[in-house]
This record gives C-alpha cells, structure tokens and sequence, in this order.
C-alpha cells in the first residue's frame, strides 16, 4: 500500500475527526496542525509492526446546506 487516505469532517463545535478509508485508524483534534500531528501519530501506531504507507492523504468532507 503506497497511500492511505483519512477522510476528514469538521465537528460543530469547530474540531475535526479523521478517519481512513479500508484500514481501522481513527484520530481527532481540535486544530488542523494538531489533527495532522495525530493523523502522522495514529498511521505509525497502526502499522508499528510491519511497513507503513508512503503518503497519507487528508481529504476534507464538507457538508453544507442552502435554503
């Protein structure tokens, strides 16, 4: 696996959740510098015992509704 993606949604309260997309990896942070650092934390923890993906890609879900 060359990449693993984390699809991202910002929470009411302004926070962010990540989650990846195949693999069981979840993180959150009240920041985007922060949520990247846990992102980076939580990919290197999942695959502690064997090779992690090359690249980790943030995809932001933004959710918006017009009246």
């Amino acid at each position: 696996m060359n990449e693993v993606i984390f699809e991202v949604t910002q929470e009411a309260d302004g926070g962010y959740v990540a989650e990846a997309l195949g693999e069981s990896i979840f993180t959150e942070a009240d920041t985007w510098e922060q949520l990247r650092a846990n992102v980076k934390e939580a990919v290197a923890a999942f695959y502690f015992d064997r090779p992690a993906p090359d690249r980790v890609r943030l995809h932001l879900v933004r959710d918006e509704v017009l009246a």
